[in-house]
């Protein structure tokens, strides 16, 4: 069943109001403190947005409004049969079936014409170390978070269930810095092997390569009457590059 719905924040809140009734204000509390803001935009905008249109759809409803001292009122939400239908229609839907999904990466990567050879060798080697720095701290992150009490996770007005008391983080809570943590090794590994292909095979050609974007660059200069630095591009090859051929 597809569900009627496309904002992954919605799927959060149906997801908290499951474990029980609360406020939009604890929701967005709970989400950070589980720091599944990383995985899931965060915006208090988008978030009464998603809550006014889950409320529409019938799949959330206010079930008592309250003012604690000065602070503005507070609409708690309760989740409706409805409700739990799409939240595991949607579940269903987000872990058996594999989305077609755009990432900005693979946009750049379909459009390298773009830019000369050894400019895109500087720019991956250069992401290629950012991905190797982020991938070291989120194994440092996912180790300090291991061995934490899952106490440190809950809020103020929250309670463990018994099962979880003195529990240290179980693997499930865990398992999307898993595959984050797979998702950048894996492209760590390819961009890593591309810079290789460009600059030890010749991949691209390289040649080839060099000449389409050089060739546009110099029909680009001259629509925009911008001097002609395009045949001189087209005959340097970089240090980093070597004498490479196709």
């Amino acid at each position: 069943m597809k569900t009627p719905i496309a904002n992954p924040l919605a799927l959060a809140v149906l997801a908290l109001l499951f474990e029980r009734p609360m406020h939009p204000y604890e929701m967005a509390a709970i989400l950070k403190q589980r720091h599944k803001h990383e995985s899931i935009k965060l915006r208090y905008g988008s978030l009464y947005a998603v809550i006014d249109l889950l409320t529409a759809r019938g799949f959330i409803e206010p079930v008592e409004t309250s003012r604690g001292g000065r602070r503005p009122e507070r609409t708690t939400y309760s989740l409706t049969s409805s409700g739990r239908a799409c939240l595991r229609d949607w579940m269903h839907e987000l872990l058996a079936e594999p989305a077609k999904e755009f990432p900005q990466f693979e946009a750049g990567l379909c459009l390298l014409p773009v830019l000369p050879p050894d400019e895109t060798v500087t720019l991956l080697r250069h992401r290629a170390a950012r991905l190797a720095e982020t991938i070291a701290q989120m194994k440092l992150q996912l180790a300090t978070m291991a061995a934490q009490d899952l106490s440190v996770m809950v809020g103020p007005e929250e309670k463990l269930p018994p099962p979880l008391l003195g529990r240290k983080f179980p693997a499930i809570f865990l398992i999307e810095n898993e595959y984050r943590l797979a998702m950048l090794s894996a492209e760590l590994e390819f961009v890593s092997d591309l810079v290789r292909r460009i600059t030890e095979e010749g991949w691209g050609p390289v040649e080839l390569w060099r000449d389409i974007q050089a060739t546009c660059e110099k029909g680009y200069r001259e629509r925009a009457g911008q001097p002609d630095h395009a045949a001189r591009e087209r005959n340097e090859h970089s240090e980093s590059l070597g004498s490479s051929k196709p």
